[in-house]
């Protein structure tokens, strides 16, 4: 099935129950007062993080959801029951936006829970109403409507670290081979149409689609998988080594980064010549020697065909994620408790 990451969907909370006009009835007093219950809340639309990336797909049909209403009132002055809440279960990297209420909700972590549309508060029965000028009330008010509206929900995921770079540069092949995913891979671009996940030594990678000039603005797989890589830590940008000209296939990728913003630019980034085994021996320490001298830091080859240059590529990430990872604050990938096989 494929990853579902934007859906809109419509729900509302619960109607708060009805107050009532209700008399005690006791014997000896056919009439001993006021005694209608308030009405219950409305339930709640509630929002909760799980760890689960293809749960957006269950509102891929279903779009529209009601919390329960409250109970009216009732004698002796009892209120009624509160309206069961709705839970919407969504992806933890799910931005959720309500334009009607200019509200904004993002899930961090699993189990996390938010209100997303508030009940009803329920109404007053007439013994809210008794007082030294009115000890028998007639009044009682109706439940007040909840919340309700369109609600866009938007995965961001949440990884360590990005595979970037334009389309055939290996990105996939590169992940299966460092991890146990199974990501589609083919001797054509975009292979691959949606991110795909695999942990890496308790470190969660993510492959993003190729990107190519205009990405940003929404060409090709465009923006929409750009949005993937805003909350990784570190992007690991692939070159491939059968590109004529590696630099200007560089430049192409930062320039999409660069234009999309929303502090891509900033991020720790690592480059890695890829499909090293298609060239010699000489013309891989050349292409690697002329883009250090290029980008002035240390880039590091890979081939998921030859075993020893892919197992010396292994250690080396390892070490360096664990560096860049423990400098952004400690390493902590509980944020990043998604289901990845």
């Amino acid at each position: 099935m494929a990853l579902i990451d934007s859906v809109t969907i419509t729900a509302t909370a619960g109607k708060g129950g009805d107050g009532v006009v209700r008399w005690l009835h006791e014997k000896g007093k056919p009439r001993g007062g006021p005694a209608g219950g308030d009405g219950g809340r409305g339930g709640d639309v509630l929002l909760e993080g799980v760890r689960d990336l293809a749960a957006l797909a269950s509102f891929r049909y279903e779009k529209e959801f009601r919390a329960e209403n409250g109970q009216s009132g009732g004698n002796n002055n009892r209120r009624g029951a509160v309206g069961k809440p709705v839970v919407l279960r969504v992806p933890v990297g799910t931005l959720v936006r309500v334009p009607a209420f200019g509200r904004e909700i993002e899930i961090m972590h699993e189990g996390e829970t938010h209100v997303l549309f508030t009940g009803g508060e329920g109404g007053f029965g007439n013994a809210h109403f008794k007082g030294p000028e009115n000890q028998d009330p007639f009044q009682a008010t109706s439940g007040k409507p909840g919340e309700a509206g369109e609600a866009v929900f938007e995965l961001k995921l949440i990884a360590d670290a990005g595979l970037i770079g334009l389309p055939s540069a290996g990105k996939s092949s590169l992940l299966n081979g460092l991890t146990r995913a199974r990501a589609k891979v083919g001797a054509y671009p975009f292979t691959t149409l949606e991110p795909n996940l695999g942990d890496f030594y308790g470190y969660i990678l993510a492959d993003i689609p190729g990107l190519i000039e205009g990405a940003a603005q929404g060409r090709g797989l465009g923006a929409r998988f750009l949005k993937h890589i805003e909350r990784t830590r570190i992007l690991i940008h692939l070159i491939s080594a059968e590109q004529d000209n590696p630099q200007n296939a560089y430049r192409e990728v930062r320039r999409e980064v660069e234009a999309f913003g929303q502090g891509l630019p900033d991020k720790p980034e690592i480059v890695v010549l890829s499909k090293a085994d298609i060239v010699s021996a000489e013309e891989r320490i050349s292409l690697k020697k002329e883009m250090e001298e290029f980008l002035s830091q240390e880039v590091l080859v890979t081939s998921t065909q030859d075993p020893t240059i892919l197992k010396t590529f292994s250690d080396t990430l390892a070490a360096r994620l664990s560096s860049l990872c423990s400098t952004q604050g400690g390493g902590d990938t509980s944020t990043n408790s998604v289901v990845v096989s």
